[in-house]
């Protein structure tokens, strides 16, 4: 049997619905209880197993409290005007699979928080340096 292997916009949607779900701390099981949905059937949605109907995307909107839109921001440049396929772009899900990880999450918070400019730009560098050094060992 051959596996099916989920649309890209629907992954990238449900990649989105999954990052504002956990920016504004909302489990999988809340989300679903709103909706009158399974916590499995969110995580499907979550994964792009499962496409997002248009009339729930609406809800979904109003109980994360963004646009519409929101959900389709950021797609790659490949999939705006793609009717079917399944190629991934070159750094898109790699990013939104950080950002809606739970390190990812943690550290956005926590660098957010930081005020002073500054900070935020030598801790910036500092990363890098880590990141090429990690490389270069590699």
């Amino acid at each position: 049997m051959v596996k099916k292997v989920p649309n890209p916009i629907d992954v990238h949607v449900g990649s989105r619905v999954r990052l504002r779900r956990m920016l504004v701390g909302m489990s999988q099981e809340k989300l679903g209880d709103q909706l009158g949905l399974t916590f499995q059937q969110i995580q499907k949605y979550e994964k792009g197993a499962n496409r997002i109907g248009a009339s729930r995307l609406f809800q979904i909107s109003q109980i994360l409290g963004v646009p519409v839109q929101f959900f389709f921001d950021d797609m790659p440049e490949d999939h705006k005007n793609q009717v079917e396929g399944f190629g991934e772009s070159e750094a898109g899900p790699y990013v939104m699979d950080f950002v809606s990880s739970s390190e990812g999450l943690q550290l956005n918070r926590a660098f957010t928080r930081i005020e002073d400019g500054k900070v935020r730009k030598r801790l910036l560098d500092l990363v890098k340096s880590l990141s090429e050094e990690e490389l270069a060992n590699a």
